[in-house]
């Protein structure tokens, strides 16, 4: 393993953190390392410029009697702030009680090194690969991925491909073997709400105006009932229902229950709709959520001050059959609605992304759980992601093909945050599931 930890180690080194600009030379060089490794393992490879920062996509040579494989992966990462927090340099790895420490180390340099390290290995043993092979890496998924649909379209004939592999979600628990299905959309908006022109003394004219602040309070609590179910008119209306077997399933999977949510995340209790499992809230039902509020003094002691102005930031994640269009034009319309006499409401529509899901038991699904049992010596569970990757459902609409999702993460490799780590057994393991895929998805 020394070689292929040495590979990574040399990928997390490139501080490509894509949303600063300061570090856009560092994202090119990233992208430019990668394109060596690729090139050294014989793949054909183009670094392709866009708008913000590099596409890079490799293939070997393709032949017409065989399936056609895109393995899909970003090379940029999050911001390592609050830098104070991490125990190491968050671009000096290291390698410490079976962890690989830093910063894209499951996010997803670690993720999909193993995919490029299993291509490697593949190469090595046999000479060449079992299917026609695409890497697809990009250096902006961290921002959104602005320019890769527009790439993804104007390069639709050379990305066609019979099925997508993506490592870039998790696992449930620490030796369960994980496949997912289905993410859920998002939709995002901020509201404002407005009162005065200006700020006022809360002793001389509270009481006679509306306080924005306590409006926007008000207005945050109509989203839900009182036992978290989501108040807007037509919320629920197309949300595609769970199948049977996906709630048996999903009752039995380790990680997911309340105890488990609880000991994770700190809280107190769990909350949500009351007839739906933790899993089920969490993989198969939508959210409405408050992700910022504030208006009005914010310093330290009193400032008797009644604000003319409040506001408040919402994400709604979305299920299969829901389209983040339709939604936003409800909560739009449940918002100017329910605003308070006495102050006006304006929402700004954020940037949003669909839903995405297809048959875990399809032929390419069951070559990736039985790529999954192999690589990890245990049967797969099947789960929907709560989180979003709107590219995804894009790639599936543009190129027609689904994505096989094999998370490598665990729920405590703290993505996005301070000490982000990967297990040394799911690198391996990826590894060996990387060519165990191919090989069953030529047999598709």
């Amino acid at each position: 393993m020394q070689s292929q930890l040495d590979d990574l180690f040399s990928f997390l080194r490139f501080p490509s953190i894509s949303t600063a600009p300061e570090h856009a030379s560092d994202v090119l060089e990233c992208g430019q390392w990668l394109k060596l490794k690729l090139t050294g393992m014989g793949l054909s490879v183009k670094l392709h410029e866009t708008p913000g920062h590099p596409v890079v996509v490799a293939r070997n040579e393709h032949k017409e009697d065989r399936k056609t494989v895109l393995i899909y992966g970003h090379y940029d990462v999050q911001p390592v702030d609050p830098i104070e927090l991490w125990d190491i340099p968050p671009f000096e790895p290291v390698l410490k009680d079976g962890r690989i420490w830093g910063r894209g180390s499951t996010d997803n340099k670690g993720q999909m090194m193993a995919h490029v390290l299993g291509v490697e290995k593949t190469l090595k043993e046999q000479g060449e690969l079992p299917v026609n092979l695409i890497f697809l890496f990009e250096g902006e998924e961290e921002i959104g991925s602005p320019n890769l649909v527009p790439f993804i379209e104007a390069n639709k004939s050379e990305l066609a491909c019979d099925i997508i592999a993506v490592s870039d979600t998790g696992m449930v628990a620490r030796g369960v073997p994980t496949m997912g299905y289905g993410l859920r959309g998002i939709t995002c908006c901020e509201v404002t709400v407005k009162g005065p022109s200006c700020d006022l003394h809360s002793g001389c004219y509270g009481g006679a105006v509306a306080n924005p602040a306590t409006a926007v309070a008000r207005l945050v609590a109509t989203l839900h009932d009182a036992e978290g179910n989501i108040a807007i008119e037509g919320f629920y209306d197309d949300v595609k229902p769970l199948e049977n077997w996906e709630r048996e399933m999903w009752a039995q999977i380790p990680g997911v229950s309340d105890q488990d949510m609880i000991d994770q995340t700190g809280a107190p209790a769990v909350f949500g709709e009351p007839t739906y499992s933790t899993a089920e809230r969490l993989w198969a039902r939508p959210t409405a959520e408050v992700n910022g509020i504030g208006g009005g003094y914010q310093g330290e002691g009193s400032k008797t001050v009644l604000p003319a102005e409040a506001m408040a930031k919402f994400s709604f994640r979305l299920v299969p059959n829901q389209d983040p269009s339709d939604i936003s034009e409800k909560v739009k319309t449940h918002l100017e609605k329910h605003a308070p006499a006495g102050v006006t409401v304006e929402v700004e529509v954020g940037h949003d992304g669909k839903p995405y899901y297809s048959d875990p038991n399809s032929v390419y699904g069951k070559a990736g759980q039985i790529a999954l049992e192999k690589a990890f010596g245990k049967q797969p569970v099947l789960i929907r992601e709560g989180g979003s990757i709107p590219i995804i459902k894009d790639m599936q609409d543009i190129l027609g093909a689904d994505s096989l999702l094999l998370g490598l993460a665990l729920p405590d490799c703290q993505i996005h945050a301070p000490n982000e780590n990967f297990w040394v057994e799911n690198f391996e393991a990826g590894i060996e599931m990387n060519a165990i895929l191919l090989k069953e998805l030529a047999m598709v």
